[in-house]
């Protein structure tokens, strides 16, 4: 079987190597047991529980869960369209619509069932002391983590600024980091000149993991009406025509992290088992799988399926002896 096939692989288990499987797949993220290294990314599936009305799917079939961006107070978001396909990717400008921080620790979170998977707030604001005031109310909750969103590309103020400018991302990560005792997850933004250079001044500033990358800035334009299609003008292109990008990304990330014990959750583009090896021999110690389920929300249980698969053919115990093993040519 080529790597090609490895999404379609199906593993045909006995009892007996069924555990043994699943010892293949689990893996540990900043204290994290996670029962597999796919992580559902923030936006893709809601406040986790959207995908639980489709047959067939199950939380239990992911590591964990980033929840949908969250901001002090409720946002309505950007105006329409919001949402525009592209060729081998979707552009989006949602604009972080959510209903506030309290009302999600206090009315969704009780809602979760955390046996399932672990589940990582997403943190967004348009000043520091917006970050810091939702990190320390996602502190005081169940949330297992929390993911910073110092990245996003499609609202107006914060974000991009943040996440471009290493100074202003380790003033962030330092903010945050003095309230909050949970795993703190930088999301990095690739629309930036030295990726690794902000992510060692993340790490000096405290950050524990980071997510690599985020949507990258793109437009659509509708040729007959010459106007852009998005709503918000640009947004966040994501899905397969941005996994180079993201694996480069990654990489370099991994060369900064790899001497300070900091896992990465390698993302962009990954809709194959193919793709999620790929970039934990890039660096990723977990991927994250977004665009690709809005075509197929089942997608979860056939990486696993080639990511065993591969480990077996490959004679690996495990993930973890995956993650960093790139060779590059000389």
């Amino acid at each position: 079987m080529t790597d090609s096939n490895l999404n379609s692989a199906a593993v045909t288990s006995h009892p007996s190597n069924a555990s043994a499987d699943q010892q293949r797949l689990a893996t540990t993220f900043c204290g994290m047991k996670f029962s597999n290294p796919q992580v559902l990314l923030s936006g893709c599936v809601g406040f986790g529980q959207e995908y639980t009305r489709v047959e067939g799917f199950s939380n239990r079939d992911v590591g964990a869960i980033c929840l949908k961006g969250t901001t002090v107070e409720p946002r309505l978001g950007n105006k329409p369209h919001r949402v525009c396909e592209t060729p081998m990717g979707m552009i989006n400008a949602i604009g972080l619509q959510n209903p506030g921080a309290r009302h999600v620790v206090d009315e969704i979170l009780p809602k979760l069932d955390f046996s399932e998977t672990c589940f990582i707030a997403n943190v967004a604001g348009s000043t520091i002391e917006d970050y810091v005031e939702v990190t320390r109310i996602f502190d005081d909750s169940p949330v297992n983590a929390i993911e910073i969103n110092i990245s996003c590309p499609n609202v107006k103020a914060g974000g991009v600024a943040f996440g471009n400018d290493p100074v202003m991302s380790a003033r962030v990560v330092a903010a945050c980091r003095a309230v909050t005792r949970k795993p703190l997850i930088t999301k990095l933004s690739p629309n930036q000149t030295d990726i690794a250079g902000n992510a060692k001044r993340c790490i000096e500033a405290g950050t524990d993991a980071f997510a690599a990358i985020n949507t990258l800035m793109g437009m659509a334009i509708d040729i007959e009406q010459r106007q852009t299609i998005i709503g918000n003008n640009q947004g966040g292109l994501s899905g397969p025509a941005i996994k180079p990008v993201a694996l480069l990304k990654v990489h370099q990330v991994y060369q900064v992290c790899k001497g300070h014990n900091i896992p990465i959750i390698g993302q962009g583009g990954i809709t194959t088992a193919e793709d999620a090896i790929a970039f934990m021999i890039a660096g990723a110690s977990a991927v994250g799988i977004g665009t690709a389920l809005f075509y197929d929300p089942l997608l979860c249980p056939k990486i696993n399926a080639g990511i065993v698969d591969y480990l077996r053919r490959h004679n690996l115990n495990n993930v973890g002896e995956l993650v960093g093993t790139l060779v590059l040519n000389s």
